[in-house]
């Protein structure tokens, strides 16, 4: 094996030099730094990786906390992916770690990336709660950061949307638009974000004075067959309703589906929303109408605030990220 001792011969300069080059610390000149790579390349030396930590007290890697219960569906996918390329972007190497089915497995994963020496770690959680995220945000000093949850004590470390407001803002334009007997779909009874999404439907409704009927609400748990499934839950009920609104875009796209298979034509007889805006939506017939979330930005904001805290220190609390209606063609006006 080759070692530093033997690229310092080759490059004609010291060990120390060597060390500097490696780790970036202290001056070198570019005509020594070139040298010395050279003569890493050609005796294809391979530093000792845990020792370079150790000299560097960082290891350029960054963990992420994602259960498996998430992988599955369009937007989670395009999640991991966009959490890829931007730690890519930014001169770090990912580190996934699975979260499995409960919090006791979620906190497992969150120990292993901070054992692995990642310089900092990024949770989507599932399990966790808000108060539990708290404390192991206070018992460890590397930077951690949470995406698309609120934190209470810690909201310097939470990247999140507003999702309450988002599914306001999508029951107000539908009322706007002529419609009083809207219809949701909503998202798995343990999901966050589901829960804040079937309160801002039921708080809109309650703020424009119109009755919520639980015989409108069907549950789901975020699949297309769920949302399909949903649509005959709500038509065997006998249920009357010009508008639906599904907690997601999976569950949109199998809700037409289902409507259609009905004999109920999208937007004829009832507009379809969903949530997340997925690269499908503006594929499927009719194109759905769905309020984009800006998980981009979100993840942007979060590798940004966790890369910072590594290399700087704390950063101030952010405000909530806000979500955007796209209109497409399963949206119409009501006109009688």
């Amino acid at each position: 094996m080759t070692t530093m001792l033997e690229v310092a011969r080759r490059a004609g300069v010291s060990k120390a030099t060597v060390s500097r080059v490696l780790s970036g610390n202290g001056y070198t000149s570019q005509e020594t730094r070139d040298r010395v790579q050279q003569a890493i390349e050609e005796c294809g030396y391979r530093p000792n990786l845990v020792a370079r930590q150790l000299a560097t007290r960082h290891t350029r890697t960054l963990g992420l906390v994602v259960t498996n219960t998430l992988y599955h569906g369009v937007y989670f996918g395009e999640l991991l992916s966009q959490v890829a390329r931007m730690t890519e972007d930014r001169g770090r190497q990912l580190i996934l770690a699975d979260g499995k089915h409960s919090a006791d497995e979620e906190r497992q994963a969150i120990q292993y990336l901070l054992d692995s020496r990642c310089d900092g770690v990024i949770i989507y959680p599932r399990f966790l709660g808000v108060e539990e995220m708290d404390e192991i945000i206070e018992q460890h000093e590397q930077p951690i950061m949470v995406l698309n949850r609120r934190l209470s004590r810690h909201p310097a470390h939470c990247v999140y949307a507003d999702q309450q407001a988002a599914a306001e803002a999508v029951v107000d334009k539908l009322v706007a638009m002529g419609h009083r007997e809207i219809a949701f779909i909503a998202g798995s009874a343990d999901s966050p974000t589901g829960t804040e999404r079937l309160t801002g439907y039921r708080q809109a409704l309650i703020r424009h004075g119109i009755p919520v009927q639980e015989t409108l609400i069907a549950p789901g748990k975020w699949t297309p067959a769920c949302g399909a499934a949903a649509v005959s839950t709500l038509l065997a009920r006998g249920a009357r309703f010009s508008a639906l609104v599904a907690s997601n875009d999976d569950m949109a796209i199998g809700a037409i589906k289902r409507l259609h298979e009905a004999g109920v034509m999208v937007p004829d007889e009832v507009s379809v929303v969903g949530f997340d805006d997925i690269p499908l939506a503006p594929y499927v017939i009719p194109a759905l109408s769905s309020v984009k979330m800006p998980v981009n930005g979100m993840i942007q904001e979060t590798i940004n605030r966790l890369i910072t805290m590594v290399e700087e220190g704390s950063r101030d609390a952010l405000p909530a990220f806000s979500g955007t209606l796209i209109r497409r063609d399963s949206l119409r006006r009501l006109t009688g």
